[in-house]
């Protein structure tokens, strides 16, 4: 049986693993698929919520032009004015952060990550922390991710 102290210490390496692999306001999920087809779901959910796809970029292929060696990685440009609009409403410099993105990426593991930038850590950047959409945008981009990794 283990101990509380134990326990503790499994709960904080947990935490503190987690909070090394995210950078500042980006929510990170694990994924059981390899990064194409996470972001190959993701897209289609995205498309499947009426979103647009401005752009798709394959880090990995990018370094190999140029003779280097990237694990894969994979970048999705999306969005929708009826989401950023409003968001821009709030703080026109959000514009700067927008299309939302999202990435996959595999890991020097081997894991696979979805990550994207959370709605609120964009809006206190921007100081548009009362912005009435940014929760719903919140709330878009964990179905989507869900989708994802599912």
């Amino acid at each position: 049986m283990m101990n509380i102290s134990k326990v503790v210490a499994v709960l904080l390496l947990s935490m503190i693993s987690a909070a090394v692999l995210a950078a500042d306001g980006l929510v990170v999920v694990k994924s059981p698929h390899a990064v194409k087809e996470t972001l190959d779901r993701f897209e289609a959910a995205a498309k499947g919520k009426g979103l647009n796809i401005f752009l798709r970029v394959d880090h990995a292929a990018g370094a190999q032009k140029i003779g280097k060696t990237l694990r894969p990685t994979e970048l999705l440009v999306f969005g929708n004015p009826l989401g950023g609009t409003p968001l821009m409403e709030c703080a026109q410099t959000a514009g700067i952060d927008l299309p939302l993105k999202a990435l996959a990426w595999q890991d020097a593991a081997g894991q696979v990550w979805l990550g994207y930038n959370d709605p609120r850590f964009l809006a206190t950047r921007h100081g548009a922390v009362e912005c009435a959409i940014v929760p719903n945008l919140g709330k878009a981009l964990e179905g989507l991710a869900a989708e994802a990794v599912r």
